[in-house]
């Protein structure tokens, strides 16, 4: 669920973040439809303008491309294992 994609993008910046109503789906047509969607909370409130804005933009990758050392496939610098023969970068 991309939910729970972003709040592991927020903690992966040391925002605490929790999912809320995950479980909801089931109950729509007895609740409204608006009552039921999975959120994304952050812990503490003043976390939430940069929790906003890193959700927004993304957060930027650093660093350059790279080779891989076993079957030379070009990769992008925020993998650090090549998708093709699965050797780790170098």
């Amino acid at each position: 669920m991309a939910v729970h994609h972003a709040r592991n993008l927020l903690e992966a910046e040391g925002i605490g973040a929790v999912v809320r109503n995950e479980r909801l789906g089931s109950a729509m047509g007895e609740l409204p439809p608006a009552e039921c969607q999975a959120e994304v909370w952050v812990m503490d409130e003043g976390d939430a303008p940069r929790a906003e804005r890193l959700l927004r933009e993304g957060k930027p990758v650093h660093g350059t491309a790279w080779v891989c050392p076993a079957c030379g496939e070009q990769l992008e610098p925020q993998f650090t294992q090549c998708w093709r023969c699965t050797a780790r970068k170098g």
